[in-house]
């Protein structure tokens, strides 16, 4: 086999397993709470004790979230809003 052939032979197999292992490396991998048809978002806030005044701030953001997931404002409509 001639050389030229020879490298070509080389390359194309270099390009065909390059191809492959990226391929291989772009799986979906999420962070717990998270997949394809949902999103956990979590909100942690004091609604109790001596800061529960802060609380009200809580509250009103997850209004807000339900307020906007009944319109239809959030690309997935499984998002979920868990306060703490």
């Amino acid at each position: 086999m001639p050389v030229r052939m020879q490298n070509l032979v080389a390359l194309t197999a270099f390009a065909v397993a390059a191809t492959v292992a990226t391929t291989a490396q772009a799986q979906k991998k999420y962070d717990p709470g998270a997949s394809d048809t949902e999103i956990k978002i979590g909100n942690i806030m004091p609604y109790s004790g001596p800061a529960s005044a802060y609380g009200a701030i809580g509250k009103a953001a997850g209004g807000l979230f339900q307020q906007d997931q009944r319109r239809g404002r959030h690309q997935r409509p499984q998002d979920q809003l868990h306060q703490l």
